[in-house]
């Protein structure tokens, strides 16, 4: 089993940044590829960010390219996502996930099988 722990959520303004951290327990955390989910009062959640097991490879949807930079250092077992010039519609909850298969793009929640439990971001106008 493996346990996901999120930090760095917080209040910023517009444009502002903020940096999350997603804490594994997994001895072998390399093997997981991992991503970011984020889900705003009412809607679905949706994918963010995906990185593989290496970290070569990375995904992001297409509202935060060019602003976000979701990393991995496998020796501290730790994912992060870098969010720079944060908008408002950038409010919502935001999610760790781990995903055994390897697949570090799959939108759907459904398919990740660990998560955290959740660090919410707040971005004021």
């Amino acid at each position: 089993q493996v346990q996901l722990v999120e930090s760095g959520g917080g209040l910023v303004q517009a444009g502002g940044s903020l940096r999350l951290s997603c804490a594994a327990s997994a001895r072998t955390f390399s093997s997981y590829a991992m991503g970011w989910f984020r889900q705003a009062p009412g809607k679905e959640r949706g994918l963010v960010a995906g990185i593989s097991r290496s970290g070569g490879s990375t995904y992001y949807t297409d509202s935060v390219k060019g602003r976000f930079t979701i990393s991995r250092d496998n020796a501290k077992n730790t994912v992060y996502l870098q969010m720079n010039s944060l908008k408002p519609e950038d409010t919502a909850v935001y999610y760790c996930a781990g995903d055994g298969s390897g697949n570090y793009y799959n939108p759907s929640p459904g398919k990740w099988y660990y998560w955290g439990q959740g660090t919410q971001v707040t971005v004021s106008s």
